[in-house]
This record gives structure tokens, C-alpha cells and sequence, in this order.
């Protein structure tokens, strides 16, 4: 698309979405899909600035003006707040304070996802009351926002002052209204900044008066006509004159006890009582502000930490097939980039022909993203009401996309596989598996290198890494590849020979035997002969093996050219054998059950995996009430809540680390 078209494409999609949002009360798209769009809108015109529309949302403030209500015009405008949505861009933000001259305080405060509302009082008593609308001009709401019980219609001073904050509707009275709405049949409300929206604006103020809304106050527009020095100070003052304020508001001394207090309010937002999706930052000190001014939307001494979605939606644009290493053919999506718990998602497996069926999934759809287990993208629905008609059917390939070989359906599974055992995806999968960090973990293979490799002839069975040394002197003549870097590669190579039992028999590709099979099959035998000499009746008894693993494992074994494939690794050197890393088992971890989520800082959860279970534990992808602790790290998911709820033991990274230290 060429800038212009996407340039205009961007300005229809975000004007219509605020159209909906602002003016209808019926969200299209998501939060987090209009942050996508309109980051993309401001770096295309500050880079494009001869394609920029007078019709832009980037020129605007807020939203539309409806016609019901009469106009009231903001004696200051309402502006938005811009939007950071990492630990790098709030540093960011920091930054830019203080190349200004500044050592600023920060006032952090929760994001209440409500409706922004601006109070006007004279002589103490409330005269109207509006919306934001489009920043300059807002809607005349008075008579909505007397019948909430936490705006005074009279203050505690008799002054003349405009106070702006926040309507919501709490968790719970959005239970109960949806619990009414659903007895009579009525469409349900999507959330519950919805909802306040949609009972602040209702032309009768008796309806709005039943749907039980509140606020939260956190702006004086003015201060210094009250000889407010500070945020905070304003905070207290709008505090005493009878306003409902956010406890939950703080002065911090520098950066790092704002990014403290994001963690901290992270780990705890679903336990309020009503929706917040960020936190706000505000220079405290009032001078301050002033210095620093406004843009034309946003004011410079604030911004807005928007949480990372559990759930992120973007576009389906292709289906495209692969090839693993077993030969089967897995269908996998090509995204529109999207941010999902903090990493930038454009590609993700579809898993099989069921699975796309089942969720009924179609090119061009738009799709709800999640990290499975906090770790790998997947899709977990599709938006069927955001299709226009133009989306595209699934339809599973019939031959392989690498070879043309005719595809066959596993008898009891979902997967389709290529059996051609020349087909060269499964060639390279292999080897790309064998090198990989949690097999064979042969440093300095990439993906990209292994594919040149075997196209060169260099590499063509996992075996050929060992015979490297052989072309050294010529392997140091091909483009980027010099002395330093091959004397690397034949080096990590080298000490993959050192491995233990286990990471062979991960690498090795054997269907059905992931890490933790590999492990429980290496202790139990503790050479590969064993192994190979075991029958299918011994391996089904053990703990986590069963029918199908069992299975695999003899058909493995009985195929003559694996047999060839592992003499030629023992001719080359390559331990066979389980290596113990005399690790101690410890009580803390000994027969117990472990789940992981959140991102963890000073280990990977590979490596904590593999001390868990070299300690005697176990390490499980879900949280139940066999689970005995969830560790957790930065931005916990899905996993925290449900362990909280019931009562499992919590540690933090830094805790787990310490018990891994003592004695």
C-alpha cells in the first residue's frame, strides 16, 4: 500500500472509530487497535507531512458533539493524554522532562476507564457540567450528573471553580445491570466505560440515576488562581472541598519509583472494584507544567502507561503452510504487528485443520490474540461481527508445500504430514531442532545459516555438524564468515559432544518426546542402549510415558536409517550417556508442582524449568489445586489471579532465586 493510501486508509478508520466510540456509545474497535492505528497515523505524517488531511484525528482532541444535548465550550480545553506502553517509553518520557531543565516529581495516579467530565460551580453551587466531546466544546450533561451521588451539588466553599475528573461504573453495578438487561433480553454492555457513557447521556435522568454511577475528581484546570503550587496540593484541595478522590494517588521522587508503582498496581488492578488501563504520570510541581506547555493534543508534562493487553486484536491477512522436522504440515497465520503482553506479534501457528475449523477462522478476519501461557502467541477467536463480507475460507492443502508430495491425515490426530523423506523442509527443520538451545544447543546456527548450509551441501543430516572441522579452510572463505566466527561455530560444536542424555534425545526429533519425556526416559535408562533395547510393554508402565509415547518410541527405534543416524553420532563422539550435574534434591522443590508465568528478568524459563526439575519438582503449563507454587515475574497473566483465588503459594522471582541458593 502506497504511503498516501495508507495514510488516508488510517484517518476513515480512526474518524469512524471515533465517531462510534464518542458519539454512538458502541465501541468497533478495540482500545488497543485505536492506539495501533493512531501511533502508525502520527509517525506517517511526521514523516509525510505533505499527505497530512484536514480532517486528521491527529489535529483533534477528543471525540465528536452529539445533537442531543446543548454545547458547553471548555474555558480551557479538555486534552487528551499521549500514551507510553513500556518501561523503555516511560524512561522516555522522563527524559524528555529533564532535557528541558527539570528534576521533576511525579504524581502517579490510576487510569479510570470512565467518561471525562468537566464540574462548574459558582458561589459553591454546581451549574453545569459537561463531557470532554471534542476537547473544545463538550455536551451539557448537567442534569444527568446531579443524580450521582459523589458530585456535590453544593461544595464546602463558596467559590467559583472548575473541577474535572472521571465518571465510571463500578464492576459490580455493570454485573447486575447486564444480569437485568439479559432476563429482558437486551443487547448486553460490551464494558463498563460503556455503560457509563451510554447512562450519562440518557435524555431521561431518572434512567441514569438508576444505573448507581461514580467518579473520581483528579484535575483543577486552574489551580494557581487558588494559589496551588502542586498537583498533589490541588489533589487534597479538591479533596476538602467534598469531592470523591482516588486513594490510590502518589508523590514519587524520580522514575524508578514510578515504574515500581506500575508493577505494583499491575500485579493488583483486577482486584478493584472498577476498570483501570493504565496509570497516569504528572509533573507535580505546577511552574513546572507551565514550562513545559502542550502540544497541539497532549500536554507535555503527563502521559498515560496503557497496561499490555492479556487480549490483543489485528487483522488475518494470509494463511501460509510449513514443515517441521516430523513432516507435518502446520497452517500458521500472518498478522497485522501487534503488541501482546508486551511483545510484537506478526506471525502465529494455527496448529491444525480442526482447530481452524473449530474457531471457524477465515483470511481477513479480525482476531483476538493471546499468549498461551504467557509465553506463545495463539488465536483465540474471531470478531464474526467486524466481517464485511470479503473474508476468505480456510481450505487445508492437499500436497506439500515444499515438495508437491501428496499429504496424508494421521489416523486418530488432526495434523496432515509429508512422508517424503527427501522433502527438504523436514531436513532442515531437523537440523534446525538438533542446534537449537534446548537440544543440542549449538550456538551460532541460526535458522538462516543451517538453510545456507544445507543448501551448499555442507549439512544434510544432523550427524554432518561433527564432520565441520573437515572444511574449515574453506568454510572461512564464504561471505561473513571469517577465522573468528568458524573457530566459534567448530568450538560450540565440540561441546554439544558433552551433553547429557536427555538434550540428545530431545534433539534427535523422535515424534511425541518433548523436554520433559526426554528427561523422565534418560533418568530411567541412563544410556541410549537401554533405551533402545526396552520393548513397548516396559516403556507404556512408566509414570507419563503411556500408549502413544511408547508407541513412537519403538517405531523410532525400529527404523533402520535412526539406527544409522545415532552409530554415526557415537562414531563422532556424542555422549550417550545421563549425566546427573550431581544436583541434590530439596524439599522446597522435592514431589512438588510449579507454574510459571510473567516474564522473568535474571533467568529463563527454560533454565528455572531445568533447576526445578534437577531439585525434584515438577513444572506444569497450568495452574489447578494439584499446583503447590506459582512463580512469578514481571507482568503476570491469567496464571497470578487464578493461583491467588486459590490460595496457592506465591513466590516472586527474587524468592524462588533464594531458595535456589540455600543449603
Amino acid at each position: 500500500m502506497e504511503i498516501k493510501e495508507r495514510i488516508d486508509y488510517l484517518v476513515d478508520v480512526i474518524n469512524e472509530a471515533n465517531y462510534n466510540y464518542h458519539v454512538l456509545d458502541n465501541p468497533t474497535i478495540t482500545d488497543q487497535e485505536y492506539d495501533k492505528y493512531l501511533r502508525e497515523l502520527y509517525m506517517l505524517e511526521e514523516k509525510y507531512p505533505d499527505f497530512i488531511r484536514e480532517d486528521s484525528p491527529t489535529k483533534k482532541i477528543g471525540g465528536e458533539v452529539i445533537d442531543g444535548f446543548k454545547k458547553i465550550v471548555h474555558e480551557k480545553p479538555m486534552m487528551s493524554l499521549s500514551n507510553v506502553f513500556n518501561e523503555e517509553e516511560v524512561r522516555s518520557f522522563d527524559e524528555r522532562i529533564k532535557k528541558e531543565g527539570i528534576i521533576p516529581q511525579y504524581v502517579c495516579e490510576l487510569k479510570i476507564d470512565g467518561l471525562s467530565v468537566s464540574l462548574k460551580y459558582q458561589k459553591g453551587k454546581l451549574v453545569s457540567a459537561a463531557t470532554r466531546g471534542d476537547g473544545i466544546t463538550g455536551e451539557d450533561i448537567t442534569h444527568n450528573a446531579k443524580t450521582i451521588k459523589t458530585i456535590p451539588l453544593k461544595i464546602k466553599e463558596p467559590i467559583d471553580i472548575e473541577v474535572r475528573g472521571e465518571i465510571y461504573m463500578s464492576k459490580k453495578t455493570l454485573s447486575k445491570l447486564n444480569e437485568e438487561k439479559q432476563k429482558k433480553g437486551e443487547p448486553l454492555f460490551k464494558n463498563a466505560r460503556n455503560a457509563a457513557a451510554g447512562s450519562i447521556r440518557q435524555l431521561n435522568s431518572k434512567i441514569t440515576a438508576q444505573r448507581n454511577l461514580d467518579t473520581f475528581m483528579y484535575q483543577l484546570p486552574n489551580p494557581e488562581d487558588f494559589n496551588i503550587k502542586t498537583h498533589y496540593e490541588a489533589l487534597e484541595f479538591i479533596k476538602k472541598l467534598g469531592f470523591k478522590t482516588n486513594p490510590n494517588n502518589i508523590i514519587v521522587s524520580n522514575i524508578d519509583e514510578v515504574i515500581e508503582f506500575i508493577k505494583e498496581k499491575t500485579k493488583i488492578r483486577d482486584t478493584l472494584p472498577y476498570d483501570i488501563d493504565g496509570i497516569v504520570i504528572k509533573v507535580n510541581d505546577i511552574k513546572e507544567q507551565l514550562d513545559l506547555g502542550f502540544t497541539a493534543r497532549y500536554p507535555k508534562w503527563a502521559t498515560a502507561y496503557k497496561f499490555p493487553a492479556e487480549l490483543a486484536y489485528t487483522k488475518l491477512k494470509d494463511i501460509i503452510f510449513t514443515v517441521g522436522r516430523t513432516g507435518q504440515v502446520t497452517p500458521n497465520a500472518i498478522l497485522e504487528p501487534v503488541i501482546v503482553m508486551g511483545s510484537l506479534i506478526s506471525k502465529t501457528t494455527l496448529h491444525n485443520e480442526d482447530y481452524v475449523k473449530e474457531k471457524e477462522i477465515m483470511i481477513g478476519d479480525i482476531v483476538a490474540i493471546k499468549k498461551a501461557g504467557d509465553v506463545i502467541p495463539e488465536v483465540v477467536s474471531v470478531l464474526k461481527e467486524r466481517r464485511k463480507g470479503n473474508e476468505i475460507p480456510f481450505k487445508m492443502i492437499e500436497n506439500c508445500p515444499i515438495c508437491g508430495s501428496k499429504l496424508t491425515r494421521a489416523q486418530n490426530e488432526s495434523a496432515y504430514y509429508c512422508h517424503n523423506v527427501n522433502c527438504d523442509a523436514k531436513h532442515i527443520e531437523g537440523l534446525i531442532h538438533y542446534a537449537s538451545r534446548n537440544a543440542m544447543n549449538i550456538e551460532g546456527f541460526g535458522e538462516s545459516i543451517i538453510e545456507d548450509f544445507y543448501n551448499m551441501g555442507y549439512l544434510k543430516r544432523i550427524y554432518d555438524y561433527y564432520t565441520f572441522y573437515k572444511y574449515k579452510e574453506e568454510l572461512m572463505t564464504l561471505e561473513g564468515f571469517g577465522e573468528k566466527s568458524i573457530i566459534k561455530l567448530l568450538s560450540s560444536i565440540e561441546k554439544s559432544k558433552e551433553n547429557s542424555l536427555e538434550r540428545l534425545l530431545f534433539a534427535l526429533g523422535i515424534r511425541h518426546v518433548g523436554e520433559k519425556t526426554a528427561k523422565i526416559l534418560a533418568k530411567k535408562y541412563q544410556n541410549i542402549d537401554s533405551l533402545m533395547n526396552s520393548n513397548y510393554e516396559e516403556l507404556s508402565k512408566i509414570n507419563d510415558i503411556g500408549d502413544i509415547i511408547a508407541k513412537s518410541i519403538i517405531n523410532y527405534f525400529d527404523n533402520t536409517e535412526n539406527i544409522e543416524i545415532i552409530n554415526k553420532l557415537k562414531e563422532y563422539n556424542v555422549n550417550m550417556n545421563y549425566i546427573n550435574n550431581n544436583y541434590q534434591e530439596k524439599n522446597e522443590f522435592l514431589n512438588k508442582t510449579f507454574v510459571l508465568t510473567g516474564t522473568l528478568s535474571q533467568i529463563t524459563r527454560e533454565e528455572a524449568t531445568r533447576l526445578i526439575e534437577n531439585y525434584g519438582g515438577k513444572v506444569s503449563n497450568s495452574v489447578s489445586s494439584k499446583t503447590t507454587v506459582v512463580i512469578v515475574g514481571e507482568n503476570p497473566g491469567s496464571k497470578y489471579d487464578k493461583a491467588r483465588s486459590l490460595g496457592i503459594t506465591i513466590w516472586q522471582e527474587e524468592e524462588f532465586l533464594e531458595k535456589m541458593k540455600e543449603e
